[in-house]
């Protein structure tokens, strides 16, 4: 599919969110930001690649739709900085077929649609968050060396073939807790589920990233509690 297709289709589903949104009174809006730790599952002919962690972070906003009893719908947008450090055994384009290893960090923005459930009715309480996200790679850069002792420094090269791809789809996973004045943290884990690479016979690709965030939602109405002796 066409990159520009594709962002037409995610810009219709933002617009369509926002819509959905604002037509309920009810819906709650968060901001949140965490460092996270991110690496790949990096495979070339099946063969699996030793890679390491990096570090990074994410911040951006999200949303809290009652759906039914404790089960929310909770999309989100955010900036999530990744990356990774792999050394190969098998060499495949990109980086490049003479290339020992890659060191890339890559800033991209993802858009989720998860639903939450809290465990509790209770002001205070803990929740999870499960769902989809696309992943947009804005821009990126990476670093390798080449096995005739030369490196290389240069930008990513992001197309829908024989290049990296612009985007990629992951599933989310997130356990937290939320106060009842508003305040919300969490643990979070991506699965990367589609390869970043559209060369044919190249790597395949897959993000993962570990992370914990903190948060606030800005229209949390304050609970107040009667205190007054009851006659």
């Amino acid at each position: 599919m066409p990159f520009p297709t594709t962002m037409k289709k995610a810009g219709s589903l933002c617009i369509g969110l926002f819509v959905f949104l604002s037509a309920s009174s009810q819906f709650e809006v968060g901001l949140f930001a965490g460092p996270q730790a991110t690496a790949v599952r990096y495979t070339i002919l099946n063969q699996k690649q030793k890679n390491e962690l990096k570090y990074g972070f994410q911040a951006g906003v999200g949303f809290k739709v009652p759906f039914e009893n404790k089960l929310y719908f909770a999309p989100a947008g955010f900036y999530s900085l990744k990356g990774y450090k792999v050394s190969f055994t098998e060499f495949r384009y990109p980086p490049d077929t003479g290339a020992k290893n890659n060191n890339t960090t890559i800033h991209t923005f993802e858009l989720a649609a998860m639903l939450q459930y809290d465990f509790s009715d209770n002001p205070g309480h803990a929740f999870i968050k499960i769902g989809p996200s696309l992943d947009f790679h804005l821009f990126g850069k990476e670093n390798f060396d080449l096995k005739n002792g030369n490196s290389v420094s240069r930008n990513m090269k992001f197309s829908t073939e024989g290049e990296y791809g612009h985007f990629s789809a992951n599933m989310l996973m997130q356990l937290g807790f939320e106060t009842g004045s508003g305040f919300f943290m969490f643990t979070q884990y991506t699965h990367g589920m589609a390869s970043t690479n559209n060369e044919d016979n190249g790597p395949k690709i897959r993000h993962r990233a570990y992370g914990i965030s903190l948060g606030f939602y800005l229209n949390r109405k304050k609970i107040v509690i009667d205190t007054r002796n009851k006659e």
